[in-house]
């Protein structure tokens, strides 16, 4: 993982996570005007238009100035490609957050937010020096848990029936990972 604190990007091998722009929304609404991205996120509404992508957007370069949140941008770093989102919010008090990412549907099973999602993490623990990342996702999406799992983190519990989703309550599959745990890890797999 390569962080730019000046552009305000991270790479990976195959990916630049970046700030959206303007220019994003068009991609962004057609990304998320899908109905099996909608049932598995919590504040994604449906339909999804631009004005949604736009307004979405506003505040994100303020947020990461401001060091509250981290929206970025999922892209192909070969091709400019937008394929998702990945967001880190930023609790001072605690020194932690939670991760959360989307990946356009035609771009799922390629390992998009896997890869993304590691490399949020490494930015969370090595250059933002949070103690711990956390995140959570719906059981009825085990893609999602199975992304969670690979970067290192650890189911902690699961908050029974804790949102409604069309009128249903779904339980939330809480996993985390510590600093220390994340450090262990990545020493003993290189």
């Amino acid at each position: 993982m390569i962080y730019k604190e000046k552009e305000k990007t991270i790479e990976t091998n195959r990916l630049l996570l970046r700030l959206f722009t303007e220019k994003d929304a068009p991609e962004v609404a057609k990304l998320c005007n899908n109905y099996n991205l909608y049932i598995n996120t919590l504040y994604l509404p449906y339909p999804y238009d631009q004005e949604d992508a736009l307004s979405w957007m506003k505040h994100h370069l303020d947020q990461f100035n401001e060091n509250k949140s981290y929206e970025l941008a999922i892209t192909d770093k070969a091709t400019g490609t937008l394929l998702g989102a990945i967001a880190l919010t930023n609790n001072h008090t605690f020194k932690n957050g939670e991760m959360a990412y989307w990946v356009g549907e035609a771009y799922w099973g390629h390992g998009y937010a896997t890869e993304a999602a590691k490399g949020m993490l490494e930015f969370a623990f090595m250059e933002k020096n949070y103690h711990k990342v956390f995140a959570r996702y719906f059981d009825s999406n085990p893609a999602s848990g199975k992304v969670i799992e690979k970067i290192g983190m650890k189911k902690e519990g699961v908050l029974k029936e804790h949102v409604v989703k069309e009128n249903k309550y779904i339980d939330l599959v809480h996993y985390g990972i510590l600093k220390k745990e994340y450090v262990l890890l990545n020493a003993t797999s290189r």
